[in-house]
């Protein structure tokens, strides 16, 4: 939950329902309603926002009920054995693995775009790398984005006490609308689904194996394409008519001054001008790209199959390296969007506890009718198209 608990103000709240944020347990049965009945707190399937502090908690209380073990040393480096992998941690102790999980999350995939790049530190940040947004009182931030990241930092901003101006590129925000209450026509021509109504998401929510069979040119499409920024319904009333919005604007150049930054803009009409912040904020989102995961050496990286930035991936989240498996927000290219969000968790993670038992168990095993042969070592790639 480190992301959540240090890149998020626990006051903020999740756009996902309430239905589609639980973890994923063997029996189902520790769900975030569960969670929250047993202590106390408020909760809906729809139409009542949870804190990220409330989502914190249960993560806590998930990983003590099922995790107790858990070790929370970083891996410095994983590096490949041949019939293995090792794996160097943060305090310098090694452990060897003949299979190896690969579940960061978007740790690592932050994007910035390069028209900010020649900011520092003290003047730019990414909305993941802030949990505090109270050294912002009293100065001027420009937020850049039109999706949830950015107007959630804004509205935690003026709740700090900044001076508040929204860029983005799109003409207007598109707020999501949440689940108001629906008719049996609505469900009928746009299901709900975790990742929202309509019937391509209820699919991609439920068959991501049906998924995976589209051609890789249109999955790359789909996953690109689908749920665009759209910030929550209620960040609208908390910054509608209380921050600037510069809409239609793309950003064409930044530079530090002694005071702050400053900021070219280009909007639609190609028309420019220039304006003056204390400090940035990028809700710019994230990118998937494999060599952004220092831990894995250099060997591991260079031998990984690859869509765009993504690992390519088998029926059974195994990568090209053999025993090296990927999931979460790194398998969307394969098993569709609901990959990125915490829904896609149940999926992936029976699909992988599989293949791994299976392997230890010496024999070959089919999952979901996908046949893995057992017995190759190294680099091998048991991937299968």
């Amino acid at each position: 939950m480190s992301s959540w608990r240090y890149g998020t103000p626990p006051s903020m709240r999740l756009k996902s329902e309430g239905f589609a944020s639980s973890l994923s347990d063997p029996s189902g049965e520790f769900t975030l309603k569960s969670y929250c009945r047993s202590a106390g707190l408020p909760y809906a399937d729809i139409d009542l926002p949870t804190p990220v502090g409330t989502f914190i908690a249960y993560g806590d209380a998930f990983q003590k009920r099922f995790a107790p073990q858990l070790d929370t040393r970083l891996a410095r480096e994983i590096r490949p054995t041949g019939d293995g992998f090792e794996i160097e941690l943060d305090d310098g102790a090694r452990l060897s693995a003949d299979q190896c999980a690969i579940a960061t999350g978007l740790t690592g995939f932050q994007h910035i775009p390069a028209t900010l790049g020649a900011l520092s530190p003290r003047r730019l940040a990414h909305t993941s790398e802030l949990g505090d947004y109270a050294k912002f009182a009293g100065t001027s931030v420009l937020v850049v984005g039109a999706g949830a990241s950015a107007t959630n930092a804004a509205g935690e901003l003026l709740r700090q006490g900044a001076q508040v101006t929204l860029a983005c590129r799109s003409a207007a925000l598109r707020f999501y609308a949440g689940a108001e209450p629906r008719s049996w026509r609505d469900a009928l021509v746009a299901p709900l689904s975790p990742i929202g109504p309509g019937w391509s998401k209820w699919a991609a929510s439920y068959f991501p194996q049906a998924f995976r069979a589209l051609p890789e040119r249109l999955r790359v499409k789909i996953v690109d394409t689908t749920l665009g920024p759209a910030p929550a319904w209620f960040v609208r009333q908390e910054i509608e008519g209380k921050i600037e919005v510069l809409a239609g604007q793309r950003i064409a150049a930044a530079r530090e001054t002694a005071t702050g930054v400053e900021i070219d803009f280009v909007d639609l009409e190609n028309a420019r001008s220039t304006r003056g912040f204390d400090h940035v904020i990028a809700g710019t989102g994230y990118k998937v790209d494999v060599e952004r995961l220092p831990f894995l050496s250099p060997a591991l990286r260079s031998a990984l199959a690859r869509v765009g930035g993504s690992p390519k991936l088998s029926r059974s989240f195994e990568s090209s390296v053999r025993g090296l498996y990927f999931v979460g927000v790194s398998a969307a290219y394969d098993f569709g969007p609901a990959l990125r969000f915490v829904c896609g968790a149940d999926f992936a993670s029976r699909r992988v506890s599989a293949a791994i038992a299976a392997r230890r168990r010496g024999r070959a095993t089919s999952v979901d009718g996908a046949r893995t042969r057992i017995g190759l070592s190294g680099l091998d790639t048991p991937y299968r198209s």
